[in-house]
């Protein structure tokens, strides 16, 4: 791995002056004085803190701190060769920290790593408080993700400073209210763990007019619960013996080892390969004994644990008066703090909180592996680069790595449907593949939903393989908030579906996805015929009048209509929405999940009103075959002002609502000359073909 540089600047008595001298006499800018190291960062800011106070309010003009050295320097290149999805391991954590530890000394500093990339100038400042290290490396493994959509900046506390946790909180106010005056309109991420989980809470109990993201990992909140203070007093009695119980700390880093060795063999990953990597960081943290010894000595541990008992008092006095939106990330295996139960309990006194829970992670959740906190911000919904979250403005692509995981998660579901796509191409002529599905957006596609949304893993899928497409859907708004607390599943269980673009149903992020040239997915029938009744499969559900035509000809969208069969080759309902609605106990339930959400529909007379929340009782089949059918496009371009006339609208309306009913007697006749459409007939041709080998269907 190629060696990188990391500057630490002179101290200076004022946070913003004198931090290094950027140009010379001459006039001529100079470059910073380099201290070579393997891979690090470029400081950015020494500052004492004892006794000092802010200057202005932290207001400077941007072109002054960027002569004062305050803004963190940064590369644009990748300075240690990463390919995209690669991601930094433990041994980089230790050597990058021996490397900053070598020569450390004066008060705590901020520095900007060069592995992240080249942000947008509209990216958010993202600020990571360390926990009980102190090295300001916690993120290193995101690194490369987190500065593709952040400016990033860590915190880096010396082995032998010994600033109060008071102290340490104005330093971080005085940087967030500078870089809040600098930039009103763009939030500010504090990232914490630990003690800087403390940290962030009581910047944030102290500036509640500020926007601050918080994202705390297992906070020390619950210090006062922890068996780290019986370590205070021992540290006096027995230091020696009990140090070298430190490693042991950084031996939590990678939660549960067996648990993650079983999913890696479920996911088909080798059982060698899994067990060499678990080894692999074995060695990583047994080699690096002696960096833990100095990371962490008798007194700077002693002094550590003092800070976070001190940390923990000061936060939770505060909660009252923390704003910020909050993500909360608790492990179920820490066995430092009692994380989960912290979590359990911040989040009811925390106004804007949700919660992440790692039930087999331990307290080094950003060091184990599994954990992406990229996609985790991106599936909570939490990046957003203004005032508020915008589904289609803020929204970051899925990488490849997130769609493997997807993909991966899903494999034995696409197995067992082996999807088969039809497509349409431009002269008509029916196609297998998706080679008929238009590449430049806008383009909506409007379809029959299956039943429980069978049809959209492999299909949502099978377009970003084979095309490159994302397909953004429109979704029921219980999928992104509730109108109130209650018994239906986290929001965490629909994370997947954010972080591959669906955005709750509304006229305003319909017209956004249009606007941006998406690929837009809509089912008019909506939730009312995903689960629908006996004996409803293949009826469209549609509303009587038009919700989507006018306004995808104002953008000039091309349409396509499909429909997916074989949902009756899977299971049939035999217990639905009337026979439930007819017994007490299901009827309190039905109403009790329909309170929870954000009604639909309610203006709207028939059936497609009818939007109580239930699941129906499905009685399993052995599996058959998923068919999907892509009509020929219809365009709009050209046909705006004709297509705003209500009447014209609603013939094209019934056109489409036509094609898609169309598709679906199609496909029905075409699988009954399918010898692959039951599963043991595939199962066969694999045995006798290779088992990921493609199984053949009709002819068309």
């Amino acid at each position: 791995m190629a060696a990188t540089i990391a500057c630490f600047f002179s101290t200076c008595k004022s946070p913003f002056c004198h931090r290094w001298n950027l140009t010379s006499a001459s006039g001529k800018v100079k470059g910073p004085k380099r201290i070579q190291t393997r891979r690090l960062a470029v400081s950015t800011e020494q500052v004492s803190t004892g006794g000092e106070t802010a200057t202005n309010s932290g207001r400077l003009e941007k072109r002054k701190r960027v002569e004062e050295g305050t803004t963190p320097l940064r590369s644009d290149a990748n300075p240690d060769g990463l390919e995209e999805g690669e991601r930094k391991s433990l041994k980089d954590y230790f050597e990058e920290a021996k490397d900053l530890i070598r020569s450390d000394g004066g008060p705590p500093r901020w520095f900007s790593p060069l592995e992240c990339g080249a942000q947008s100038t509209k990216s958010p400042l993202l600020i990571y408080l360390p926990g009980i290290d102190g090295v300001g490396l916690g993120l290193i493994r995101h690194h490369q993700g987190l500065g593709k959509i952040f400016d990033i900046w860590c915190l880096h506390i010396p082995v032998m400073d010994r600033t109060s946790f008071t102290d340490l909180v104005k330093l971080v106010e005085r940087a967030v209210r500078s870089e809040s005056y600098r930039s009103p309109n763009r939030p500010i991420y504090l990232v914490g763990e630990s003690i800087g989980g403390c940290l962030a809470l009581e910047v944030a109990a102290r500036n509640p007019n500020i926007d601050l993201v918080l994202i705390l990992a297992n906070p020390a909140t619950s210090f006062s619960k922890s068996q780290l203070q019986i370590v205070i007093p021992l540290l006096e009695v027995v230091p020696d013996q009990l140090h070298l119980r430190v490693p042991h700390m950084l031996s939590l880093m990678r939660g549960d080892p067996l648990r993650m060795a079983m999913d890696n063999v479920v996911k088909g990953v080798a059982l060698q390969q899994t067990v060499e990597d678990l080894s692999q960081d074995l060695v990583a943290i047994t080699s690096y004994l002696s960096v833990v010894a100095d990371i962490l000595p008798r007194e700077t541990l002693e002094w550590k644990l003092k800070i976070l008992k001190s940390a923990s008092t000061y936060a939770n006095s505060h909660l009252h008066a923390v704003k910020a939106q909050t993500l909360l990330l608790s492990s179920g295996k820490d066995q430092l703090l009692p994380s989960k139960e912290e979590g359990k309990r911040l989040r009811p006194m925390l106004p804007r909180c949700v919660i992440r829970n790692f039930d087999d992670s331990g307290h080094f959740l950003f060091l184990e592996d599994g954990f992406d906190l990229v996609t985790i911000i991106k599936g909570a919904s939490f990046y957003r680069r203004g005032k508020f979250h915008d589904y289609v403005k803020d929204f970051v692509p899925p990488t490849s790595s997130e769609v493997t995981k997807i993909y991966e998660s899903n494999r034995l579901i696409v197995a067992a449907m082996s999807p088969i796509m039809l497509s349409t191409l431009e002269d008509g002529k029916i196609v297998k593949g998706l080679a008929g599905i238009p590449s430049d957006g806008p383009v909506l596609f409007i379809g029959y939903h299956m039943l429980l949304g069978l049809d959209l893993a492999p299909m949502v899928c099978q377009f970003m393989i084979e095309r490159n497409i994302l397909l953004r859907g429109i979704a029921h708004p219980l999928m992104f908030f509730r109108a109130k607390d209650g018994v239906l599943p986290e929001l965490s269980t629909f994370d997947t579906v954010r972080v591959m673009g669906a955005v709750p149903v509304s006229a305003t992020n319909f017209y956004k996805l249009l606007s941006s040239k998406s690929h837009v997915l809509l089912y008019p029938g909506g939730m009312r015929e995903a689960i629908h009744m006996k004996g409803e499969q293949y009826k469209l559900i549609w509303p009587e009048q038009s919700e989507f035509v006018r306004m995808a000809a104002r953008f000039g969208a091309k349409i396509v209509p499909f429909a997916p069969v074989g949902e009756d080759d899977f299971g049939e309902v035999v217990f639905d929405l009337n026979d439930q609605m007819k017994i007490p106990y299901f009827k309190a339930k039905i109403e009790e999940y329909t309170d929870e959400t954000v009604r639909l529909r309610t203006d709207v007379e028939g059936e497609v009103g009818n939007q109580k929340i239930h699941l129906p009782w499905i009685l399993p089949k052995v599996p058959g075959r998923l068919y999907y059918y892509f009509g020929k496009p219809i365009e709009t371009a050209g046909r705006e002002k004709e297509l705003m006339d209500k009447e014209k609208a609603h013939e094209l309306y019934l056109q489409i609502k036509s094609e898609v009913e169309n598709c679906i007697v199609y496909l029905k006749e075409k699988r009954e000359h399918d010898p692959y459409r039951n599963i043991l007939a595939r199962v066969t041709y694999q045995a006798t073909h290779g088992f990921t080998s493609d199984v053949p269907t009709f002819e068309l």
